[in-house]
């Protein structure tokens, strides 16, 4: 199985890290993002921006089927 961590072109809504978590551990999209958005709002103790700035940082973004690299 190759399973790779990368944020989707298609299907992301603002830069793709809840798709490409939801992507990789094989859940629902929308499942995902109302979990981070609740522990975000509810919990003082996790810094949800944060966190969502550094995962835009280090997970890499799918490579264009399109354009040859």
């Amino acid at each position: 199985m190759d399973k790779k961590l990368e944020r989707p072109r298609a299907g992301r809504k603002l830069s793709g890290v809840c798709a490409a978590l939801a992507n990789y551990f094989g859940l629902d999209v929308s499942l995902v993002r109302i979990i981070y958005v609740l522990l975000t709002i509810f919990s003082a103790a996790f810094p949800g921006i944060l966190i969502y700035i550094i995962l835009l940082i280090v997970i890499p973004e799918e490579k264009n089927r399109y354009l040859k690299d």
